[in-house]
């Protein structure tokens, strides 16, 4: 459900950005939040995309190009969404976006999903309300928006949880009702996944057994404070024929750390997305 108010006049065209930009960070759920104050919404795995009203960059600064009908006819204000097919295509949507020379056929899977509009003053529940007008109004098949509910408690919250990962889906992001837009981390915008992610740099690829003789059985890695350990689980059979390079950053997911400081349980995602 949403709440209906009378949105406030939109802001013109901005020009295009001349450095990375600057967008609103998330922080991690907490237990004591307070949840009847906050929008939820799932948290899409996808590449995070900032238009500008004009073009459309990652979210490290970098001028992507879609095809002309992609964003043809896209309001000239400043959006922030994630380009997104579907749950679990992180891959392949990183693919697609970075390409330079395509036939554009992949983009024809893929939409911007709105959920914020950088530039706006207003509170989010009143930007809510902003995007759904800027979409009734829009008739582009490649632009759409994240739906926003309410849920009753951290019961239900967590119910939900359960559900999106249960589906393959990645966590969701909690955003307080009276937030305004602010750059870098914000305290009012939240993410809440089943497991915790970080970073690492693999230094070493080492040799499967049994089903996975000739092919690779684990990689160490060695996380930005020095704790090297490995990580055995979460490739596909392709990714065990076709390692990613040592040298290269991977996300890992987990679950708590030892006392040392190791990751328990974990679990390789993805190279690190270079935009």
């Amino acid at each position: 459900f949403f709440v209906f108010i009378v949105p406030c006049a939109l802001t013109q065209p901005i020009n295009a950005l001349k450095d990375k930009p600057h967008l609103q960070l998330a922080t991690t759920y907490k237990k004591n939040t307070v949840i009847k104050n906050y929008w939820v919404s799932e948290k899409l795995d996808g590449v995070r995309g900032y238009w500008t009203g004009t073009q459309l960059f990652t979210r490290a600064g970098n001028l992507l190009s879609p095809p002309r009908w992609f964003i043809e006819n896209w309001p000239e204000i400043a959006m922030g969404g994630e380009l997104w097919s579907a749950r679990g295509q992180f891959e392949q949507i990183s693919a697609c976006v970075r390409r330079k020379n395509s036939d554009g056929e992949c983009w024809k899977k893929l939409k911007l999903m709105i959920f914020d509009l950088p530039h706006q003053t207003a509170n989010f529940t009143v930007r809510i309300a902003l995007m759904q007008q800027l979409l009734q109004s829009n008739t582009s098949p490649y632009l759409a928006m994240i739906q926003q509910i309410k849920v009753a408690n951290n019961s239900d919250l967590h119910a939900l949880l359960d559900d999106i990962v249960k589906n393959n889906g990645e966590g969701l992001m909690l955003h307080h009702v009276a937030a305004h837009y602010k750059r870098g981390r914000s305290n009012e915008l939240l993410k809440l996944k089943k497991h915790q992610d970080a970073e690492a740099v693999i230094i070493a690829h080492m040799p499967g057994k049994g089903k996975y003789h000739n092919l690779l059985g684990a990689i160490k890695v060695k996380t930005p404070e020095g704790i090297v350990f490995k990580i055995g689980s979460g490739f596909s059979d392709q990714q065990r024929q076709q390692p990613p390079q040592v040298g290269s950053t991977i996300t890992y997911k987990y679950i708590g750390k030892t006392q040392r400081g190791v990751p328990r349980f974990a679990s390789f995602l993805r190279v690190k997305n270079k935009h």
